[in-house]
């Protein structure tokens, strides 16, 4: 390994860190693009070992894949800076209209029209 890992993927570097949080117990996590350069199965995994080790932990969680916050007790979202929604996941996909449930909706069919994509081939 060379100094600060210099010859690792971005994405491998990320699970080190995750490694070394897990291996603190650590009560508060901040994850700023936690899981954003490893591919969609090793996110999964991150998300349920996250779930399973820290469920005593306040996580702030900064992410733009929707599926990393879909489990958090609350939901922020921002839009160009402004809050624009805070509150449970639970709530705001209840209601159709908001901005989180919209987004959810869209990842959902871009996730299904893919799938059949790669079925197609």
């Amino acid at each position: 390994v060379n100094e600060n890992g210099e010859n690792w993927s971005m994405g491998q570097r990320q699970l080190v860190c995750l490694g070394r949080v897990l291996l603190k117990k650590s009560k508060i996590l901040v994850l700023d693009e936690a899981t954003a350069s490893v591919d969609t199965a090793t996110d999964n995994l991150i998300q349920q070992t996250l779930r399973q080790h820290f469920t005593d932990s306040t996580v702030i969680t900064i992410a733009h894949r929707i599926t990393s916050v879909l489990d958090s007790d609350m939901v922020l979202l921002l839009s160009q800076g402004l809050i624009e929604e805070y509150d449970s996941p639970t709530t705001l996909l209840e209601d159709k209209s908001s901005s989180f449930a919209n987004l959810v909706a869209e990842y959902t069919t871009r996730s299904s029209s893919n799938f059949e994509k790669s079925v197609d081939h």
